[in-house]
């Protein structure tokens, strides 16, 4: 018996791995399956409310690892398991990559727009308030073609922080 194709393979371990990593807190954040020689390379992107750093990685390897071996019939065959964290530049595409961006600087390009940056704010399902150039702003996330953390190397300014944490967003422009 074979097993089935790789973007199928996917989507039926996504659910098993799915649910072996929230029962310990952890959010699947992308699940591959890719043919490596005769092993198949199950790679799976794994994050949580506060990150994740390398105990946690381990512990979701374990998890996963686990739940895998108890579906091998889905697998059918020797396969080869990576755990890992959402690197920094990870798109943030998602409410919850959003709410973990919290007043960190974030450069975002909307259709027909240079790119710009901004600091994240509230946020909720349908988009976030950013501050931009001192002034807040709220942008619904179906405006934004693409939006990544940017990496500082110091504290954000004071000013800045206080702003988000007490002003209510303005409207974006339309």
């Amino acid at each position: 018996m074979s097993s089935p194709p790789r973007g199928e393979l996917s989507a039926q371990l996504a659910p098993v791995v799915r649910e072996a990593l929230e029962a310990i807190g952890f959010d699947l954040d992308a699940l591959d399956v890719n043919q490596a020689g005769r092993r198949r390379l199950v790679k799976v992107v794994v994050d949580g409310e506060d990150g994740i750093g390398l105990d946690e990685v381990a512990e979701a390897s374990r998890v996963v690892s686990a739940a895998l071996d108890a579906h091998d019939h889905l697998i059918n065959g020797p396969y080869t398991l990576e755990v890992t964290s959402p690197g920094v530049d990870r798109p943030l595409t998602r409410p919850r990559h959003w709410k973990r961006a919290h007043l960190r600087l974030v450069k975002i390009k909307q259709p027909e727009q240079v790119e710009w940056f901004g600091r994240v704010g509230e946020c909720d399902e349908t988009g976030v308030e950013l501050l931009h150039q001192g002034e807040l702003r709220r942008v619904e996330y179906r405006h934004i073609e693409r939006a990544v953390m940017e990496i500082e190397f110091k504290q954000p300014p004071v000013e800045e922080l206080a702003r988000l944490t007490r002003k209510a967003p303005k409207e974006e422009p339309r």
